[in-house]
C-alpha cells in the first residue's frame, strides 16, 4: 500500500504539474476535480470540496458540501499526456466534511460488500472482458454511425484497422499498471474487445472505469468514437462487460480443488437466484434490453459448460488456470462498483444458504425448442420490467442504500 508520502516523493520525482482527483456519479459516469501539486498536503488532510448537489447520488437535499479524500493506492501518471507538464489522477473515496465516509458513494457500496464477503470468509476476483465500437468523426469533430472497418471476429490487418488503436491502449494501461491479458477484433464491424487479469474487486472496478478513460482518450486522439453502448448497430452484435468471476476462501490455507469448486457453485447458484432483481444494475439502459436475448447475450436464466449462449459459463481451463465462471449478461453501460457490489452480495447469499445452481442446460438457446426454452426463467426483457424486479426485492432494499435505488428506478423511468 501506497502512504501519502510516497503519492508526494512520487509527484516530485516525476515533475508532475497536474493531478486529477477522480470520482464517479451514481450511474458511472466519470469526474473531475484537478488540483496543482501544492495543494496535494490540503487534499490528503482534509479533502477537496465539491459542490454535491450537481452530482447525481450524492445529493441529499440538505447539505450540499462534500469532499474527496485521494485514495493514494490508485496513483498513476496519464501516459498521453505530454511529458513536460505531467498529469496524474487518484480515485477518491467521498466523505462529509467532519470526515465520516459517504454511504451512497459507489465506491464506498462495493468496499462495503468487500467487507461482508470477508466476514463471510471468501474473497471475490473480476476479470473483465469489455466490449466497444469504433466510429469515425465527421468534418465537424462529431462522432457518425460509420465504423472503422468491416473487419469480423479476430480478423487480422488490413481488415482489422483497429490493431493499432488496441495496441496504444494496451501499451497505455500497461503504463498505468493494468495488465490486459488479450485484445482482438469483435464480430460486428469496428468492433473490438480488450480482456483483463483478474483482481480484486475494489481494483477491478477502479481498472474498469480507468480502461473506458483510456480507450475514449486513445480513440479520440486517432480520429475515431469509441462507443461503449450496449446496442450501438441494430442489427450487429451488442456490446458486452462479460465478467469472470471466482471466489476463493479467506484464509491462508492451501486451497482444496473439491472445495473451492463447491464454494464457487454456490456463489454462482446465489447470483442466478437474485439475477432478475440485480438486473437494473447491470444492464441499465434502455438500449440494453435490445442486446439482451440477440447474437451470443444471454436470455435465459441458465448455465452451461462452455456454451456461450447461457446467462453464466464455465470456460474450459487447461493447467493451473483455476475455477472461475463467466457471467455474461452485464454490459459497459453498468457502474462497476455497484455491479461488482451486487454481485457480490448475492454471491454471499448462496454460499450462506448452500445454494445449488439448477441443472445445467447443454443445448444452443438460440435454437433450441420452444418446449423447452418456455419453462426456463427468464432474464428481463424490457427496462420497466428489470425496474419492477429491483423495486420489489427484499434482497436489494436489505443491501442498497435507499437513494440509490431510487435514483435508479426515477431515473430509468
Amino acid at each position: 500500500m501506497k502512504s501519502t508520502q510516497d503519492v508526494k516523493n512520487f509527484i516530485e520525482e516525476e515533475n508532475i504539474q497536474f493531478i486529477k482527483l477522480m470520482y464517479i456519479d451514481a450511474f458511472g459516469v466519470q469526474k473531475n476535480i484537478a488540483i496543482m501539486p501544492d495543494e496535494l498536503e490540503r487534499a490528503f488532510r482534509g479533502g477537496i470540496s465539491f459542490d454535491a448537489s450537481a452530482i447525481a447520488g450524492f445529493d441529499d437535499g440538505v447539505r450540499s458540501d462534500l469532499f474527496l479524500d485521494p485514495d493514494p493506492d490508485t496513483l498513476t501518471i496519464v501516459p498521453w499526456r505530454p511529458i513536460e507538464g505531467k498529469v496524474a489522477r487518484m480515485f477518491c473515496d467521498v466523505r462529509y466534511p467532519s470526515g465520516k465516509i459517504y454511504g451512497e458513494d459507489t465506491r464506498q457500496i462495493l468496499k462495503q460488500a468487500i467487507v461482508a464477503a470477508h466476514q463471510a470468509g471468501i474473497r471475490v476476483y473480476f476479470g473483465a472482458e469489455v466490449e466497444f465500437y469504433l466510429f469515425r468523426l465527421d468534418e465537424n469533430g462529431e462522432p457518425t454511425r460509420i465504423p472503422q472497418d468491416h473487419a469480423s471476429y479476430m480478423d487480422s490487418e488490413p481488415l482489422d484497422r483497429g490493431a493499432n488503436i488496441r495496441r496504444d491502449i494496451c501499451f497505455s494501461l500497461i503504463d498505468m499498471g493494468i495488465r490486459p491479458e488479450a485484445s482482438h477484433h469483435e464480430q460486428g464491424p469496428g468492433q473490438n474487445e480488450i480482456d483483463f487479469r483478474y483482481s480484486d474487486a475494489l481494483t477491478a472496478a477502479d481498472n474498469n472505469l480507468t480502461f473506458k478513460w483510456v480507450v475514449k482518450s486513445i480513440a479520440e486522439a486517432n480520429g475515431m468514437w469509441a462507443d461503449f453502448s450496449p446496442k450501438p448497430i441494430d442489427d450487429a452484435p451488442g456490446n458486452g462487460m462479460h465478467l469472470n468471476i471466482s471466489v476463493m476462501k479467506d484464509d491462508e490455507s492451501e486451497p482444496d480443488d473439491e472445495e473451492v469448486r463447491k464454494l464457487n457453485m454456490e456463489f454462482m447458484a446465489g447470483i442466478m437466484e437474485h439475477i432478475r432483481e440485480i438486473t437494473l444494475f447491470l444492464n441499465p439502459t434502455p438500449a440494453s434490453y435490445r442486446r439482451l436475448g440477440n447474437m451470443k447475450a444471454p436470455g435465459f436464466v441458465s448455465w452451461s459448460e462452455q456454451n456461450r449462449s447461457q446467462l453464466i459459463r464455465i470456460p474450459a481451463v487447461k493447467g493451473t488456470e483455476g475455477r472461475r465462471f463467466e457471467l455474461r449478461s452485464p454490459d459497459p453501460t453498468a457502474n462497476p462498483y455497484l455491479a461488482y457490489a451486487m454481485l457480490i452480495y448475492a454471491g454471499i447469499d448462496g454460499v450462506k444458504r448452500h445454494l445449488t445452481p439448477p441443472d445445467p442446460v447443454d443445448q444452443n438457446l438460440y435454437t433450441a425448442d420452444p418446449r423447452l426454452t418456455e419453462t426456463m426463467k427468464k432474464l428481463p426483457s424490457k427496462l420497466e420490467e428489470a425496474i419492477r424486479y429491483a423495486a420489489d426485492s427484499i434482497f436489494v432494499k436489505n443491501v442498497l442504500p435507499e437513494n440509490i435505488l431510487r435514483l435508479y428506478c426515477e431515473r430509468s423511468r
